[in-house]
């Protein structure tokens, strides 16, 4: 009787998650079946559900609802707190199992090559997110001192960094966050958030819904200069073309005629400004400096040697996700991303590095929302099984799936299941329960390996 096919996804993402659900609704789930081990280096699985989504947005972590579904099935396990390559790597994989997709997505901020971007007081934004979200790798205070602060970027990232440190402490009280957290918020001392975009409205990469959400905050004035908004012929071809563009642009156009009301913190959305050089003295920010842009005609812009001198002493740049470079695999140091033809990974000569596959953001760079990481899932998957039904793949020396549990122990990994993750769950729902909250966030590993039973 042939035994299943087995298959490895190291990153249980929801790009890891639905590669999983991909493969359990093959015709090969069927027959000879399928049997599925995600690997995840977090004691929890979700990946940026968990640590990269703001805590006030609960509709987007509806999302895990639908991957419960997923790895709830019996062909799937998880093994988490469980690191690539440290604890297990890629010659370790091949010898249990016939394919393996990588689907680690990106977590460090993408660089900004500018002068004082070194300074105390400039911080990436994955770093603040993971510390607002409560990652276990991150320390447990951030320095919220400034009173006016910059936040470099017009996507959805850079939204999340302005509303967290524009709005207060207890409105965030009812979310998730865990206390050291709430403690860090209570004591922000930011009245003044700038966040700064270097083309037009047209341009800007919000989603038209978070966008208006800024809004909604009782302690939060949003303000947009009615100087920056200015579209020419790429811009209007934008707006015609696309829909989610065109409803941001009409929001910024409303904030922009209207009068500032008296809400405590102010929110401004400057476009227009590009920022050249951030401003030090004795090695700590002191102001930002950018250089006013002008549309072009396509919707780009160019620099008009105007520069302005905004007086700010934290700088947060949101212009990227990066992910990191995974060892024995081809690396593409420009994009970040493991060149691929389909999903199959491809090395330099051009060959197909055999029965290695990715999906998500370690293969196309973290762009799109979580919902395009299907497709992308979809699309590897169909190349494994084409591999597969085609004799293409390798065998494993030792497919039996004990065989990876009693690797684990012998090098004595902790590692989490999915019945730990359901214990996890419990654990901080009960932490909630008594301040009437959904849940309050674990964050140290080791209190989160105890809860999980690892």
């Amino acid at each position: 009787m042939p035994r299943p096919l087995r298959v490895a996804i190291v990153g249980a993402g929801p790009a890891g998650i639905y590669a999983a659900d991909a493969l359990l609704k093959s015709a090969a789930a069927a027959e000879p079946g399928v049997s599925i081990d995600l690997f995840e280096r977090m004691p929890a699985p979700f990946g940026l559900i968990r640590y990269g989504v703001a805590p006030d947005h609960p509709r987007i972590k509806g999302i895990v609802t639908a991957l419960h579904q997923v790895l709830d099935k019996p062909q799937i396990r998880l093994f988490g707190n469980v690191d690539y390559p440290g604890d297990i790597n890629l010659d370790d994989l091949r010898a249990f199992y016939d394919a393996v997709i990588f689907s680690t997505g990106a977590t460090a901020d993408r660089a900004l090559d500018i002068p004082g971007i070194d300074l105390d007081g400039s911080y990436g934004a994955a770093d603040f997110v993971s510390w607002y979200d409560g990652h276990p790798d991150v320390p447990r205070t951030w320095p919220l001192e400034a009173e006016k602060v910059a936040v470099l970027g017009v996507g959805n990232v850079a939204l999340d960094v302005a509303r967290i440190l524009a709005k207060t402490a207890d409105e965030l009280l009812s979310t998730e966050i865990p206390p050291n957290v709430y403690d860090g918020l209570k004591a922000n001392k930011a009245m003044e958030v700038h966040v700064f975009g270097r083309r037009g409205p047209a341009q800007a990469k919000f989603s038209p819904m978070e966008l208006r959400e800024l809004d909604h905050s009782p302690n939060i004035e949003v303000i947009v200069d009615p100087e920056d908004i200015d579209y020419d012929d790429g811009s209007i071809a934008t707006r015609r073309g696309n829909k989610q563009a065109d409803m941001v642009a009409k929001t910024l156009e409303n904030w922009a005629i209207r009068d500032v009301g008296d809400r405590p913190h102010k929110l401004f959305l400057h476009f227009f400004e590009s920022p050249s050089e951030i401003l030090g003295e004795d090695g700590k920010v002191v102001g930002l400096r950018t250089e006013r842009t002008a549309l072009d005609g396509s919707g780009n812009v160019k620099g008009t040697g105007e520069f302005k001198d905004w007086d700010v002493t934290a700088v947060y740049r949101a212009v990227g996700y990066l992910s990191d470079e995974l060892p024995k695999l081809p690396w593409d140091v420009e994009s970040g991303t493991v060149p691929d033809q389909g999903g199959r990974v491809i090395e330099e000569n051009g060959e197909h590095l055999q029965s290695t596959y990715v999906t998500g953001w370690i293969r196309r760079g973290p762009v799109g929302l979580i919902g395009h990481t299907k497709g992308d899932a979809n699309e590897t998957v169909a190349g494994l099984l084409d591999d597969h039904a085609n004799g293409r793949l390798h065998t494993p020396a030792s497919p039996a799936p004990e065989a990876v549990d009693a690797f684990l122990g012998e090098r004595n990994v902790r590692f989490t299941t999915w019945e730990g993750w359901h214990r996890l769950d419990a654990a901080e729902k009960a932490l909630g329960e008594p301040q009437g909250r959904e849940r309050v966030k674990i964050v140290e590993r080791e209190d989160m390996l105890d809860a999980s039973g690892a």
